[in-house]
């Protein structure tokens, strides 16, 4: 049974072994039509996008891919009866998924398609897995191990990944030191010798075997956590949001004030070629004064500034936004300001703005950003951060876009997928 509640607390529907959200009853009002339309979501979205709901409980979803069939691939970040990724796919085309497969028995982030090959990372590593010529992974396959022995610490331990036109795979590897303090103390450790496994990018080759540390280039460093990661085939180079760090009031109050900790640092997006450096943990970006500051644990005061050095970012955000996926969109169905342009998921919210849970855009002209950023998709959140009266409603997590064009985004409190389209006739 198709079950769509018009009303009350209950607002999505099950499907083929997708269970509904908790909240359904007896008494929800429902139709046990199975040629139903799509469901709306509520969402708030520029003129001429709709949303709909394609999937609902899914389980702790991370990022996604879609092939050329429309069929989607999504990552889990904990195991779903023992499976990490589903193949998820819309077999009578009435816009709902009515199939879902797992296979994979490790949780991860990371998950792309290249040249016929399904890309999936663990918290250690990255796999592959052949593609048949309908874009699905065979029953029972096995995978291949493209790179394996990266740190995992538990904490930032997403392995988000990326592959270049020359089938050079990035994978980026969080910091689990926030600040690179040494223990019991405010100071930072000399040089910060983390950065020779963490804090980074790493570069390996796509369609090589059993890579370690010891394979790869150290593609960029100074990067606390990226979780959003991709590479750009128009300008031909690599892309990453980068988290900034947490509390600087904790161990320098006579620097900072809590409220500069809640709006401090910039959450960061930069454009990197080999051998950049974006300076964590000894510089953070101050999006107020628009400079590069001295960490606090190495020096800084809030108020000296680093010139030079490191590399500056192309945007800024605010701070504890949570930039957790990173999307140019190559489409033709979205007006043409759309095009080549950055759609970013934002997993957090931000205590200056008030906002959060979001998916924003950045307009790109020329290969670099050309205005400044906006909020795309709203309302995931489904109250007011303002003035909260509830739970969390959504939070949304990854980016894909589909063979026709539509922006697919991943949410990972109830597991749902929402698809957005573009009709207005006059784009």
């Amino acid at each position: 049974m198709n079950k769509i509640v018009l009303g009350g607390a209950c607002v999505l529907f099950a499907i083929a072994g997708l269970t509904s959200l908790s909240g359904c009853s007896n008494n929800d009002k429902t139709t046990e039509n199975k040629n139903v339309g799509l469901y709306k979501a509520d969402l708030k979205l520029p003129s001429g996008f709709s949303a709909t709901i394609v999937a609902d409980s899914l389980g702790p979803l991370r990022h996604l891919t879609i092939n050329q069939q429309g069929d989607i691939y999504v990552k889990l970040n904990a195991l779903k009866n023992g499976k990490g990724i589903y193949f998820l796919s819309d077999t009578n085309h009435d816009g709902r998924i009515d199939k879902e497969t797992g296979f994979g028995d490790y949780p991860g982030t990371g998950i792309l398609i290249k040249k016929n090959y399904l890309y999936a990372s663990s918290n250690t590593g990255v796999f592959r897995y052949k593609l048949d010529n309908k874009g699905e992974v065979a029953a029972n396959a096995q995978p291949e191990t493209i790179v394996n022995g990266l740190v995992d610490k538990a904490r930032d331990n997403s392995k988000s990944i990326a592959i270049d036109d020359q089938d050079n795979l990035y994978v980026t590897v969080g910091s689990y030191n926030e600040t690179c303090r040494m223990k019991g103390s405010g100071e930072g450790m000399p040089g910060c010798p983390l950065l020779d496994s963490v804090g980074g990018i790493w570069k390996f080759k796509a369609d090589k075997l059993n890579q370690s540390y010891s394979n790869a280039t150290h593609y960029a460093r100074g990067l606390k956590n990226v979780v959003g990661i991709n590479w750009n085939s128009n300008t031909n180079s690599l892309f990453v949001m980068q988290h900034g760090r947490g509390a600087f009031d904790d161990k320098f109050p006579q620097y900072f004030t809590p409220r500069q900790s809640s709006e401090l640092p910039a959450e960061t997006m930069y454009e990197l070629q080999q051998g950049a450096d974006a300076g964590w943990p000894f510089v953070y970006y101050d999006q107020f004064q628009k400079k590069k500051m001295l960490s606090p644990e190495y020096g800084g005061d809030g108020k000296k500034v680093v010139e030079g050095k490191y590399i500056d970012p192309l945007a800024a955000f605010p701070a504890h936004l949570a930039p957790n996926d990173l999307l140019f969109y190559t489409g033709n169905m979205f007006p043409e300001r759309y095009k080549n342009g950055a759609f970013i998921v934002f997993h957090g919210q931000s205590p200056q703005l008030k906002k959060g849970y979001l998916v924003a855009f950045v307009p790109f002209k020329n290969g670099k950003p050309s205005g400044d950023w906006e909020i795309f998709a709203d309302n995931f959140a489904g109250i007011d951060l303002k003035k909260p009266t509830g739970p969390i409603k959504y939070r949304p997590m990854g980016l894909a876009q589909g063979p026709d064009g539509s922006l697919y985004v991943s949410e990972d409190l109830k597991g749902t997928i929402f698809k957005i389209v573009y009709s207005d006739e006059k784009k």
